[in-house]
């Protein structure tokens, strides 16, 4: 059971930076394979970047080169580093705990609240 919660949204200027963290809960969280998702209005909830339990890292080619996911296992934490960001980044970014398969990150049912992220001008 892994109980998550994000924080480091808000607003920026196009090609400015953040960085967003994921906090869990429980002594396993270095089993679980990690990830962060977007959801904008009106669109369907996409997978950004994931990150195994052993450190392989995927991404969106909408983000390759501008955005790097990472983990603490020690602090039980996972990361989202965004750098260039554009006006399209902006969504509800969310992390999730799942397994890695060889077709991708498939997400369990623990999610966390969510954190803003506005790119504008």
């Amino acid at each position: 059971q892994v109980q998550l919660v994000e924080s480091g949204g808000g607003l920026v200027q196009p090609g400015g930076s953040l960085r967003l963290s994921c906090a869990a809960s429980g002594r396993i969280f270095s089993l679980y394979a990690m990830a962060w998702y977007r959801q904008a209005p009106g669109k369907e909830r996409e997978l950004v970047a994931s990150i195994t339990s052993g450190g392989r890292t995927d991404y969106a080619d909408s983000v390759k080169g501008r955005i790097t996911i990472s983990r603490d296992n020690a602090r039980n934490t996972v990361y989202l580093q965004m750098n260039s960001l554009k006006p399209e980044d902006t969504a509800v970014y969310y992390c999730n705990a799942g397994t890695s398969t060889k077709d991708g990150h498939v997400p369990s049912t623990y999610w966390g609240q969510g954190t803003q992220v506005t790119v504008s001008s």
